[in-house]
């Protein structure tokens, strides 16, 4: 991915290290770290929303996340371990999971346990599809199947492409730390997610043939500039939760959630795109979805969430986070989308003329 326009001072000396050397110039590196503490130093720095789903904040997060993944152009891969970067981003990592933690625990308290003690893995699910059920945001899903304009569909679909074009990633971080039932089930579905051997049925090519076909620049990142905060803080959850291993229950739990959220509102948005009349090349990738995701809801939420609290009963509560923060995050996304095209008004930051 192409190193995106900064949007404040955290994102702009990010980036003008990454141009250079790891070590080139310690002394800008030294300084983006005290600036980044002397704002956010720790957790007790977040009072709020506004300063966790700070575009700044977000971007910023955002791309030291991706140097994990594909990385980015021009920028050196020894960046990825630097150690004033991963202290930087462990800075910004902290409010970050705090005020997910705190939006999450609200969902989480109105879930009813019954019995005591730790569930077995048919508990844990129970627990889980109980979350699910209890999901009260708006419905961006029947928007897009009865009233979306075609514009709102392609910016609809420029917000998934985010985290769509590399469908599965975040999850995979996990694999290598879980072991039993819990791994093998997370491979079973990571194994349908990247086409089970075949590159062009991987989620992330039919994502990108969905693009192609509504006239989008299916290149990875193409889009970066229109991103709201509220849609990076998505992928970023994902980020955090996998690519840090005491939040390996987070995970689990928030693909669970995915899963058993998805097969619906996936049948949905394949009808928005029929009624405008688009064909198969855009529709697959929905279609595909609901049947996949039916199936896979049953293995995350018994055998990958449900076996790793039997494996380790301590990790129930983060199992429950992570599919909390689903919930939490797809329903400001939603509200944000919602707000902006009831206004009349684009939901990027950047309007772009495909999607007009």
């Amino acid at each position: 991915m192409r190193i995106p326009e900064a949007r404040g001072p955290f994102s702009s000396g990010l980036f003008s290290l990454l141009v250079g050397m790891p070590g080139a110039d310690a002394a800008a590196e030294a300084d983006l770290y005290d600036r980044v503490a002397g704002r956010m130093p720790g957790a007790a720095r977040v009072a709020g929303i506004g300063d966790v789903l700070d575009e700044d904040v977000q971007l910023t997060l955002f791309c030291l996340y991706e140097l994990h993944y594909g990385g980015l152009e021009g920028v050196d891969d020894s960046w990825e371990w630097n150690p004033r970067l991963i202290g930087i981003r462990n800075l910004l990592e902290k409010p970050f999971e705090q005020w997910l933690r705190s939006e999450a625990g609200e969902l989480i308290a109105a879930v009813e346990r019954p019995g005591s003690g730790v569930p077995d893995s048919d508990g844990t699910a129970a627990l889980l599809f109980g979350l699910a059920a209890r999901d009260g945001g708006p419905s961006l899903s029947r928007h897009v199947a009865k009233k979306a304009t075609e514009g709102q569909l392609r910016e609809f679909v420029i917000h998934k492409s985010l985290y769509q074009l590399k469908e599965a990633d975040p999850h995979t971080w996990a694999i290598p730390r879980l072991t039993g039932r819990a791994k093998a089930a997370l491979v079973e579905i990571q194994a349908d997610e990247y086409g089970g051997g075949n590159p062009e049925r991987m989620h992330s090519a039919l994502f990108a043939q969905t693009m192609r076909g509504l006239g989008l620049d299916d290149s990875y990142g193409a889009y970066i500039d229109g991103m709201p905060a509220v849609s990076l803080a998505s992928v970023n959850a994902m980020s955090l939760f996998g690519l840090n291993r005491r939040l390996r229950g987070a995970i689990a739990g928030h693909l669970a959630m995915y899963e058993m959220t998805s097969s619906r509102p996936n049948q949905l948005y394949g009808n928005g795109f029929r009624r405008l009349g688009f064909g198969e090349d855009v529709t697959r990738y929905f279609d595909e979805h609901v049947e996949a995701d039916a199936v896979h809801e049953q293995i995350a939420g018994r055998d990958l969430a449900g076996g790793l609290v039997e494996a380790e009963p301590d990790l129930l509560e983060d199992v429950l986070f992570g599919a909390a923060a689903v919930a939490c995050l797809d329903a400001l996304f939603a509200r944000h989308v919602l707000d902006a095209w009831q206004d009349g008004r684009s939901s990027l930051r950047v309007p772009v003329p495909a999607a007009v």
